[in-house]
């Protein structure tokens, strides 16, 4: 008999397992303070960095930062989530949760509320200091910045959930960048137009949700109030998170008893 017909009830989604799960996680992370160093900190450094690097070239900043404020979270979440649900795997912890009461659902619904949790102090911290520290200049409300930063870092984290499950090692979580993330990183518009590449992969960057991110930036950096496009790139980013954590969630399997 498999532990799932064991726990006929585990399937559902029950919101107290699922922030049970998520406080779990929050007490490992606060213990790991190189782990939140890499959230937090690295993309604000990485900001201050790129402003000084076009200190002499404000403009140049404020048409580059808008973008990166959408990928940075995104980079760091993907790296974090795949590294800390990997240990789970390979530690046995998440084979143990699995054995109890307790759905791919909520352990699935837990994971993205912790780090979603650390997603918003991110994005949060990087949008502040960008806009009102590094005098990041918009057209659009600062507001719309942070929530394209907050989908992004939350389609890091879903992303990260998903490799998770095909690497044995913290290595190779690691070696999932390149081909997860840096073909997204060259096509999604941050160094030329999408529309001046060529066709093919002009119609690759089309599939890709980081093109939609910085999109959805740059729709922010441009028009004053929420355009149809912005609220397009949003919701097609929203949507890319749920159904990446959706296949994060068909990864998890039981062992037969």
């Amino acid at each position: 008999m498999t532990l799932a017909t064991a726990h006929p009830t585990a399937r559902a989604l029950t919101l107290s397992r699922a922030t049970a799960t998520a406080a779990r996680v929050l007490r490992q992370l606060r213990h790991d303070p190189r782990t939140i160093a890499l959230m937090l900190v690295v993309p604000c450094l990485m900001l201050v960095l790129l402003r000084y690097v076009f200190d002499g070239s404000p403009r140049t900043f404020d048409s580059i930062g808008a973008s990166l404020l959408g990928i940075f979270p995104l980079i760091t979440m993907f790296l974090v989530t795949s590294i800390a649900t990997l240990r789970e795997r390979t530690s046995g912890t998440l084979e143990r949760l699995l054995a109890m009461p307790l759905g791919k659902a909520d352990l699935i619904t837990g994971y993205a509320l912790a780090f979603g949790t650390l997603a918003i102090v991110q994005s949060a911290l990087a949008t502040g200091l960008a806009v009102w520290f590094l005098g990041l200049d918009v057209t659009g409300s600062p507001w719309l910045l942070l929530l394209v930063a907050l989908l992004d870092a939350l389609l890091g984290t879903a992303l990260g959930l998903f490799v998770s499950a095909f690497a044995a090692s913290e290595f190779q979580a690691v070696q999932f960048m390149p081909a997860v993330i840096f073909p997204q990183l060259l096509l999604c518009g941050l160094f030329t137009p999408r529309t001046d590449m060529h066709p093919v992969l002009t119609a690759l960057s089309d599939v890709l949700p980081m093109s939609y991110a910085v999109d959805g930036m740059n729709e922010v950096l441009r028009h004053t109030d929420m355009t149809t496009a912005f609220v397009r790139d949003a919701l097609i980013v929203a949507g890319c998170a749920l159904l990446v954590l959706a296949l994060g969630a068909a990864t998890l399997r039981r062992r037969t008893a």
